[in-house]
């Protein structure tokens, strides 16, 4: 069983320091986030360092963060940054394993595919958008994270030869959960999505077991929508 972090061995005098503090002790641990490693991880992985320059400022706060144009266009177009408590909750319920490989899509800054990386044997992580990919291929770099490929590509539609996964991460919402990609899980392999309409959607997680799917819906979130994935139809006779 993992041992609680040890916080008081935390030096806070930086201010740096003291807001990466302040995100994982008020924003992250109440927010159900228990497992020592996955603190210790938000700890040590710098999350500033993938932030967008002209929003390092604000990569300790409670919030989406864009990764070009205004804070609304990353909404509208789903390119930005998760909040730090999502992304931390993710980690702690996914109980990402060392041996386990995974499928990230919408990769953003490489941010997500970091945490996954330090937690796993190998991510792959998609984005749609060209200039993200190179902007997430450098922040890993500079990171020293050499287990996370990323690459150009649309997570709803390509084939994937190198799956199946172990865990399958979608970095955005969906309107429903992707049933193409729950072929690409190995038997015991998750998959993570936020699944629902704003403003009801839901953390939603589907294991593969053998034959079956067993689904929960551990907690309510909102998210910027992933782009490629379809919308159902909502005509009606």
């Amino acid at each position: 069983m993992n041992m609680p972090l040890n916080t008081s061995s935390i030096h806070t005098n930086d201010p740096i320091e003291q807001a990466r503090y302040n995100m994982v002790e008020q924003q992250i641990r109440p927010w159900n986030v228990y497992d020592a490693d996955v603190l210790e991880l938000l700890h040590s992985l710098r999350r500033e360092d993938f932030a967008p320059l002209a929003y390092r400022n604000l990569a300790f706060m409670d919030m989406e963060i864009p990764l070009h144009g205004t804070p609304e266009e990353g909404i509208r177009t789903g390119q930005c940054m998760l909040a730090p408590k999502i992304e931390a909750r993710l980690l702690n319920d996914l109980q990402v394993r060392k041996h386990e490989k995974v499928l990230e899509i919408g990769a953003g800054s490489g941010y997500m595919a970091a945490l996954l990386a330090r937690c796993s044997a190998q991510v792959l992580a998609l984005d749609i958008e060209p200039s993200l990919v190179e902007k997430a291929r450098a922040n890993l770099q500079r990171a020293g994270i050499s287990n996370a490929t990323v690459r150009q590509g649309d997570g709803s539609r390509d084939a994937l030869p190198e799956g199946p996964f172990d865990v399958i991460v979608l970095s955005g919402s969906v309107s429903e959960v992707p049933q193409d990609l729950l072929a690409k899980l190995n038997d015991g392999g998750r998959l993570a999505a936020i699944v629902g309409d704003f403003p009801v959607m839901r953390m939603t997680i589907v294991q593969r077991k053998g034959p079956r799917f067993e689904t929960t819906q551990p907690w309510d979130t909102t998210s910027p929508r992933l782009q490629g994935f379809s919308q159902p139809s909502t005509f009606k006779f």
